[in-house]
């Protein structure tokens, strides 16, 4: 069996927006300092804007390394925060998140909005076909991704999807004990073709 990752960089996914809740801008801001406390680096969309700018300034005033990577066409907006360690400007959607992977020993969706979505699932994909063998969270601020999860198990229930391969995503409340159970965790055994037997 694979050992558990090393978590050296964690990959955060985060809205641009700060969200309704005062619980999700502190959650932002307690999963940065988290990280920067256990001595692990964040990788994240290079935004200064939302809960994505709020998670990496914590980390930042916690002493964490902090790369961002961000399209050109996002960073002439003026989004792009320039006051973290790294800034990598890309062309394209597409390189962001192949860059971000790249970088990064796992993953942790924050709430967010159909960006946020669309990161964590192509990720979560990637996982699934054996592209990566790197461990996915979802921050669970205030039961945001409630009504994801029980549609993913209904997925898992209907045929669609193998539970092994929902099992590739933690879900927490905290950031610590979500770390904990991505520290933990250890890659499914991809089928080398993905048939319904497989379920």
């Amino acid at each position: 069996m694979d050992a558990p990752p090393e978590l050296r960089r964690v990959c955060v996914f985060a809205g641009s927006a700060e969200g309704k809740l005062p619980a999700y801008r502190e959650a932002a801001e307690q999963l940065g300092r988290v990280l920067a406390a256990r001595g692990i680096g964040v990788v994240y969309g290079g935004g200064r804007v939302g809960l994505m700018g709020r998670m990496a300034d914590a980390a930042m005033a916690g002493g964490a390394e902090v790369i961002g990577v961000i399209p050109e066409s996002l960073h002439l907006r003026e989004v792009g925060h320039d006051q973290i360690s790294e800034l990598h400007v890309v062309a394209s959607m597409h390189e962001r998140k192949a860059k971000m992977a790249e970088l990064s020993d796992a993953f942790i969706a924050l709430p967010g909005g159909l960006g946020t979505l669309e990161e964590m699932f192509e990720i979560w994909t990637w996982g699934q076909l054996g592209f990566h063998h790197k461990p996915i969270g979802l921050l669970d601020v205030a039961d945001y991704w409630g009504s994801l999860v029980a549609m993913l198990d209904r997925m898992v229930e209907q045929g669609f999807v193998a539970s092994k391969y929902r099992r590739i995503a933690c879900i927490a409340d905290q950031p610590d004990a979500l770390l904990e159970q991505l520290g933990q965790w250890r890659p499914p055994q991809v089928a080398g073709w993905l048939r319904a037997r497989d379920l």
